[in-house]
C-alpha cells in the first residue's frame, strides 16, 4: 500500500503526515507513506485544497486533518 499526503508544507499538512505516520508505526503497517509538495504532482490529483491524501492513487480525503480513527478506517484497521 501507498500513501501520499499532498499539500505545500503548511502545519495542516505536516501534522497529516504525523497522524498517518504515528497510525502506520503504531499498528506495525507495511506502507509506503511519502509527501508530496510539488505543486505539478499535485495537480495530477485535481485537487483544489490541501492537505489531501491519496492511497493507491486514489483521493480519499482533501481538505481536513485527518484523526488518528479517520486514518483507520481509510486503511481498513
Amino acid at each position: 500500500m501507498e500513501i501520499k499526503v499532498l499539500g505545500p508544507g503548511c502545519s495542516r499538512c505536516k501534522t497529516t503526515y504525523q497522524v498517518i505516520e504515528k497510525v502506520i508505526r503504531e499498528n506495525n503497517l507495511d506502507v509506503k507513506l511519502t509527501k508530496v509538495d510539488d505543486l505539478m504532482e499535485m495537480m495530477k490529483y485535481n485537487i483544489m485544497t490541501t492537505p489531501a491524501v491519496v492511497v493507491d492513487e486514489v483521493v480519499k480525503m482533501k481538505g481536513q486533518v485527518p484523526t488518528e480513527s479517520d486514518v483507520k478506517k481509510l486503511l481498513g484497521i
